[in-house]
């Protein structure tokens, strides 16, 4: 048995959770958040107790330091050395890395490349990358990239129609993200629902704030929402997803903004929020449609038009569907958005949906479909750590 620590660094919080190996039994779980605020939040979940506090919380560092901490006073394992591999999830591997990576110096130099890329994320992860080593010294460290699924896409699914030497120059190609939730729903889909099938056609479907699809055919991924950048692809909670590219050109100067400033307000002032005008959140921009405010009803029809453009494309790229996946904060949780986007392409698919059963199933595994629709249409509850764990116990086990 092996002792693995998954995280999840993100600009302002840090996400983990601690397994036993093989059996991938969670021995805890918790968030460090608002990392810069004096306000901070540190939680720990171990043997059904929560324990939660606010504290000023001035960086990652001191997240990893409130981890260890805790781990140690709480006695949850007897010593800190009985972690032996440290996974971190990373946003961006941009062409380096098509599968996960041990985290070494030639790992953390080509994620500092790609820091502009990925500004928001990427020093977080190797600032977080640090703070474990420093604490950890003798576990071993891998990176686990969201890009990384994705690399098995065609360069006519992953290539922009701009002039080519830019493309090659400057690595100016779709990425992608989420891919690690996108794999573990590939595997998890075709291990629950479609054990009978040798070639199968899987439309994962992860929608949370930041929201993207996949097209997977055996296993791989075919093509996917989101682009350079995870602003491409569908409206999300405050970015706009795909828009003609005239419009930045076109606002900019209407505005008088630079690019820059555009790009910011594409990112953090668009999507949901910035139709709706209400918020970001699907929960708050639900109770407004149920009240009658006509841009919360525009906002939710807007999204949800967004993802079944995408179902429908790439139901048509891969030939037809096995199996349509809804997952993440908004596909798992929310019954009222998975209804407003398969009312959307139930006709055209030939999907036969039980909304009854829709509305009860939220937040667990789930068939939302009747036996004779053509696609089986499910909910599955993503766990992008377990994917993490999975390949830290590779690494120890030298399969990598």
């Amino acid at each position: 048995m092996s002792k693995v620590m998954a995280v999840n660094a993100g600009s302002s919080s840090l996400k983990y959770k601690m397994y036993e190996m093989p059996e991938e039994k969670v021995i805890c779980s918790g968030i460090v958040d608002r990392i810069g605020h004096d306000d901070g939040i540190f939680r720990i979940k171990f043997n059904g107790e929560d324990h939660k506090s606010i504290l000023p919380i001035h960086d990652h560092a001191q997240g990893v330091d409130l981890i260890l901490n805790a781990i140690k006073e709480y006695k949850i394992i007897k010593s800190l050395d009985e972690i032996e591999c440290v996974g971190h999830r990373v946003v961006q591997g941009g062409k380096y890395f098509s599968k996960s990576a041990y985290f070494d110096k030639d790992t953390e130099e080509k994620i500092t490349k790609l820091i502009p890329l990925d500004p928001l994320h990427a020093p977080a992860h190797l600032v977080g990358f640090h703070a474990f080593k420093k604490a950890l010294p003798n576990a071993k460290a891998i990176a686990v990239f969201d890009t990384a699924f994705h690399q098995t896409m065609e360069p006519q699914d992953y290539l922009y129609p701009i002039p080519y030497e830019m493309s090659e120059k400057y690595d100016c190609r779709r990425y992608g993200a989420h891919g690690t939730s996108h794999n573990y729903l590939a595997v998890k889909g075709k291990e629950d629902f479609l054990q009978d099938k040798k070639t199968w056609d899987i439309i994962s479907c992860h929608i949370g704030s930041g929201a993207s699809l996949c097209a997977i055919h055996d296993g791989k991924c075919v093509a996917t929402s989101m682009g350079l950048t995870p602003l491409g692809g569908v409206m999300m909670g405050t970015r706009s997803g795909d828009i003609d590219p005239s419009v930045m050109d076109y606002l900019c100067n209407c505005e008088g903004k630079s690019v820059d400033e555009m790009y910011d307000i594409l990112n953090k002032k668009s999507g949901l929020l910035g139709v709706s005008g209400v918020s970001n959140d699907t929960r708050d921009v639900e109770d407004a449609i149920h009240k009658g405010n006509k841009r919360a009803i525009l906002a939710g029809d807007l999204f949800a038009r967004r993802v079944a453009d995408f179902i429908g494309q790439y139901f048509v790229r891969l030939g037809g569907c096995d199996l349509l996946i809804f997952s993440a904060g908004i596909g798992e949780n929310s019954s009222f958005f998975r209804e407003a986007i398969l009312r959307q392409v139930e006709k055209a698919l030939k999907l036969d949906i039980d909304y009854k059963k829709n509305e009860e199933s939220s937040g667990k595994e789930a068939v939302i479909s009747k036996d004779d629709s053509a696609i089986k249409v499910v909910i599955i509850p993503t766990d992008e750590e377990v994917m993490i764990a999975r390949d830290c116990f590779k690494a120890l086990q030298n399969t990598l």
